[in-house]
C-alpha cells in the first residue's frame, strides 16, 4: 500500500492495497506460471532461502501472484484496527489450494497429539469430519458445545486443561448460528489459549475477527471473496508475523496445500469488487427473509437479520450486516422441500455459496452428508431443512422465483 496515501474505505483497500510491483508495467497482476525461479547468481539463491520472502524460489514455497492476493486479504482483515501498541494491525496471509487446506494448515501448526480442540455446534460438514476423522486419528480430540453460552465456554476451558485453540465459526453452516466472538476470545484468553475464526460467510467487509484479538482468520476463497464460482482457494491469515512465517509457513509448505498462479489471478480480480457484490448480496437477502417468514408454506427461516433468530443481538453487535446465507424449512418437510428445489427456474441447484447468483442445496443430502443422522439432527440439520445463498439478482425476479417454486412444494 502507498504509505504516502492512507487509504480510508474498503473498495480502495481491496483494489490498491497491494505493494507489489507488476514487472514490464502491466496493469494487471501478471499470472507467474512457472514452478521455479532463476538466481542471477549463487548468493542471491542463498539469500532468498536464508531470507523470510520465499515467493521467488520454487511455487510450491511461494509465487508473486500469491502474494498480492496474499496482501490484499491482509490488508481487508485489518483495515482500520490497531495493535496493543496503537499502531495499524499487521497481519500476515498465506493462500492455499483451498480452505480445506488452509484449514489443515491451522490445525497442524498449533495442535499435537494429546491437544483438544474446542467448537462449537453447526459447523462446515468438511470442518467437522476433519476435526473428527483426521485429526481424531492423531490424537487430537474435540469438544463441542454451545458457545453461544458462555457458561459452557467458561466451564469447559476450566475442566480441561488438554484445550489449546478455540475454533469459532460464525456465521455457521447452515443454521446461522452466531458465537460472540468477544466474549469467547476474552474467555480463552484468560487461559492464554490460541483462537481462531472462520470468516467465510461474514468477508471482512461484514466482520473483523481480529477486532477482537484472535491469533487466526480463515476464508474459503472460493466463496465471496473470488465472489464468481470460477476457482477454488483458501486463506489462513494471522497475527503473530513470526509464528506464521515459520511454523505455520513450514507446514503449509510441507503439506503442499499450495495454491496456484491462474486461480490467485481470478482471485485478486473477484475481491476488486467485493464491497459493491456485498451490499447487493446483503440487501436482497433481508428482502428475501422478510419475504419467507412471511409465507404459509414456510415452517421457519434461520436468517440472522430477522429478530427471531435467537442471535440477532450478536449479528448485530459484530457484524456491519447480517450477509446473504440463509436456511429454512418447509411445513411439507423432506419431500416439499425436494418439490420445491426440482420447481426452482432462475435459482440454481448447487453446493457451495457467495457466488453472483442464488444456489440453493439441501444440506443433508449435500454438504453435511457425511455426518451421521443424529449428529445433524444435533447440529439443527433436519432432513427438510434448505439453505440459500442469496445472489445479486434483480430481487423482483429472485423472489418471484422462490414464490412460484413455493406453490408447488
Amino acid at each position: 500500500m502507498n504509505k504516502k496515501f492512507p487509504l480510508t474505505g474498503i473498495s480502495s483497500v481491496a483494489i490498491h492495497a497491494s505493494g507489489h510491483e507488476n514487472a514490464d508495467y502491466s496493469h494487471l497482476t501478471p499470472i507467474y506460471a512457472s514452478s521455479t525461479f532463476t538466481f542471477d547468481s549463487a548468493q542471491q539463491g542463498s539469500d532468498r532461502f536464508a531470507g523470510a520472502d520465499k515467493t521467488r524460489i520454487y511455487s510450491r514455497w511461494g509465487n508473486p501472484t500469491f502474494t498480492v492476493a496474499e496482501e490484499i486479504i491482509a490488508a481487508l482483515e485489518s483495515f482500520g484496527i490497531q495493535d496493543e501498541s496503537g499502531n495499524p494491525l499487521r497481519v500476515k496471509a498465506l493462500l492455499h489450494a483451498s480452505g480445506q487446506a488452509a484449514m489443515t494448515t491451522l490445525f497442524f501448526s498449533t495442535l499435537k497429539a494429546g491437544d483438544t480442540v474446542l467448537t462449537h455446534f453447526s459447523l462446515y460438514g468438511g470442518t467437522q469430519e476433519l476435526l473428527q476423522k483426521v485429526l481424531g486419528d492423531t490424537g487430537v480430540k474435540t469438544t463441542i458445545v454451545d458457545m453461544r453460552n458462555l457458561n459452557l465456554v467458561e466451564e469447559a476451558l476450566k475442566n480441561d486443561p488438554s484445550i489449546k485453540l478455540v475454533h469459532i465459526e460464525t456465521p455457521a453452516n447452515p443454521t446461522i448460528q452466531c458465537v460472540d466472538i468477544d466474549a469467547v476470545t476474552k474467555l480463552a484468553k484468560q487461559r492464554n489459549l490460541l483462537v481462531s475464526v472462520d470468516n467465510t460467510f461474514a468477508t471482512p467487509y461484514l466482520q473483523q475477527p481480529f477486532k477482537y484479538g484472535v491469533d487466526f482468520v480463515f476464508h474459503s476463497t472460493t466463496k465471496f471473496l473470488n465472489g464468481h464460482g470460477t476457482a477454488i482457494g483458501g486463506v489462513l491469515l494471522g497475527k503473530d508475523l513470526e509464528f506464521m512465517r515459520t511454523r505455520v509457513w513450514k507446514w503449509h509448505a510441507l503439506l503442499g496445500g499450495n495454491s496456484n498462479p491462474f486461480d490467485a489471478f481470478l482471485l485478486t480480480q473477484g475481491i476488486k469488487t467485493l464491497e459493491i457484490r456485498m451490499d447487493r448480496h446483503c440487501s436482497n437477502a433481508m428482502k428475501v427473509a422478510e419475504y419467507l417468514a412471511g409465507h404459509h408454506a414456510i415452517a421457519h427461516v434461520n436468517y440472522n437479520g430477522l429478530p427471531s433468530h435467537p442471535d440477532f443481538a450478536v449479528t448485530q453487535k459484530q457484524m456491519k450486516h447480517p450477509g446473504a446465507l440463509m436456511s429454512y424449512e418447509l411445513k411439507g418437510g423432506l419431500d416439499a422441500g425436494r418439490r420445491f428445489i426440482d420447481a426452482l427456474q432462475m435459482c440454481v441447484r448447487a453446493v457451495s455459496l457467495g457466488t453472483l447468483d442464488t444456489l440453493v442445496s439441501h444440506p443433508a443430502t449435500m454438504s453435511h452428508f457425511g455426518l451421521k443422522p443424529e449428529e445433524r439432527l444435533q447440529y439443527g440439520i433436519t432432513d427438510g431443512l434448505i439453505r440459500m445463498s442469496v445472489g445479486i439478482e434483480n430481487i423482483e425476479d429472485l423472489i418471484a422465483d422462490l414464490d412460484q417454486a413455493l406453490q408447488k412444494a
